[in-house]
């Protein structure tokens, strides 16, 4: 952390002329970039580390573009001459994501409104900001076309539809996906592509959207950055709204250029295939594979879209095998939620407890089944080494962003899940009525702390099982 944070430190100092006061780091998604925030007294500006030298050339050259006409992305401030490490705008800390309604809330009309603006300006990046657009820095690959969309489904195949063991056959489904690729190959690409644009990627600050990590951004068609925004699997937009801001969309682009309304939905839904097929294949290796759990979570609304899509809006084009494996795919098993319903006749009660190695050890089981599963943090990154985090704990943001930012701690969690899931599971069939799962660090503050409230939040959501949480050293924490 140390080097990363003072190189971003100096750079800010050199660009404001004042002293960074505070630094947080700003937990990672899907990437390996590492982002920070960091303030003076007058000044705040979101640090980067980025480890792929031609990636960020390719964010640089795009956000001088776009910074050039005024459109809604971050200024870029400096970069380092190592180009690893720059500082952009810092435009806000809330994305348009955590904005979307949770447990079957409605979409407000205010939500509708950002979306409608996040289109406009979203039209008009792609065509604006598309004329004379230098595409010579563009990383992996300049244009959005039939090789770059074979790539990504070659990424479901492997990352993806391999893991789950469904059957294929092989040599039917490249042939859909020569199909589906030579298709939409055929539409007018002339167009910046996002290539990500989803609702984490949008930063709303006093209802203005701005976009953010566009780096893998390329030559391209229209539809895809759309599909990319209104089928984006957590968003869970319903479709009568998708409808209304498809149309909204279009009725902003035909303004900057010529629309063929009958054919750019035609080819629309298609890309709304080709966008699923690409992020079941990031769903698997980031989910799947690397184990991460929010990926994982969304791969059931991914399969429900792909089923509404086969179903109400299937293309033109014959693709049997990639229909039938997609289809058996939402019908599996291994993608349905947990029935919570089993739970609420069964008596298991999980005890979720944080504890210090150093202030009394594993704790006791006094359900007198001797013990339960009891992991230890002290490898991860300890926030306790480093003085504003001192007096915090693994219940305050700063700590869980630093944990997420600085440490392996989702990983280590989604390890711990795996065995601890089959537990609970067997422990819900065998009608058992006691576990319990401790997380122990140095000084039961920060890393155990953390682990502990992860665990006891995904137990109750997933399971509804009746979960204790105990936090042992809580009486020893700083005041």
């Amino acid at each position: 952390m140390e080097n990363t944070v003072d190189k971003l430190s100096n750079l800010f100092e050199k660009h404001f002329k004042e002293k960074v006061t505070d630094v947080v780091a700003i937990p990672p998604s899907g990437s390996s970039r590492r982002y920070y925030r960091l303030s003076s007294k007058n000044q705040s500006a979101i640090g980067t580390f980025g480890d792929n030298k031609e990636e960020n050339e390719a964010f640089f050259s795009y956000t001088k573009h776009f910074n050039n006409l005024d459109l809604n992305v971050p200024k870029l401030f400096i970069i380092a001459d190592d180009k690893l490490h720059y500082l952009q705008e810092d435009v806000g800390a809330k994305s348009l994501y955590e904005l979307l309604p949770e447990n079957g809330e409605s979409f407000d009309k205010n939500l509708i409104f950002l979306y409608k603006k996040s289109l406009e300006k979203l039209a008009y990046l792609q065509i604006k900001g598309g004329e004379k657009f230098d595409y010579s820095a563009a990383y992996p690959r300049a244009t959005f076309d039939k090789t770059s969309m074979l790539w990504d489904c070659n990424y479901f195949k492997y990352y993806f539809l391999k893991p789950t063991n469904i059957p294929y056959d092989e040599q039917a489904l490249e042939e859909d996906f020569t199909e589906l690729t030579t298709y939409l190959s055929a539409e007018k690409s002339d167009y910046f592509l996002f290539r990500d644009f989803q609702s984490r990627n949008i930063i709303v600050e006093e209802n203005e959207p701005y976009f953010i990590d566009y780096q893998g951004g390329r030559q391209g068609v229209l539809q895809y950055d759309l599909a990319s925004l209104l089928f984006q699997a957590k968003a869970n937009i319903p479709h009568k709204i998708r409808e209304e801001l498809l149309d909204y969309y279009i009725s902003v682009a035909e303004k900057l250029t010529t629309i063929n309304t009958p054919q750019f939905k035609k080819y629309y839904y298609a890309f709304v295939l080709i966008r699923h097929i690409q992020v079941l294949g990031a769903y698997g290796l980031r989910g799947l594979i690397e184990r991460k759990e929010h990926f994982l979570k969304s791969i059931p609304f991914a399969l429900k879209n792909i089923e509404w899509i086969f179903s109400k809006k299937s293309p033109e084009i014959e693709l049997p095998e990639l229909k039938r494996v997609l289809l058996a795919l939402a019908k599996s098993d291994q993608f349905r939620p947990f029935d919570k319903s089993a739970s609420e006749e069964k008596n298991l009660v999980v005890t979720v407890q944080s504890f210090s190695y150093k202030k009394g050890g594993i704790p006791p089981d006094p359900s007198g089944n001797g013990g339960g599963f009891d992991f230890d943090c002290r490898f991860l990154h300890n926030p306790g080494r480093y003085q504003p985090y001192k007096k915090q704990t693994g219940l305050d943001k700063p700590v869980i962003e630093f944990l997420r930012a600085e440490s392996t701690i989702d990983a280590f969690l989604q390890n711990c899940y795996k065995i601890t899931d089959e537990a609970v599971e067997n422990y819900l069939e065998r009608n058992f009525d006691s576990l319990m799962i401790s997380y122990g660090c140095t000084g039961g503050q920060h890393r155990s702390v953390y682990s502990a409230e992860a665990t006891a939040k995904r137990l109750r959501e997933k399971y509804g099982v009746k979960v204790i949480l105990r936090h042992r050293e809580r009486l020893s924490w700083p005041k």
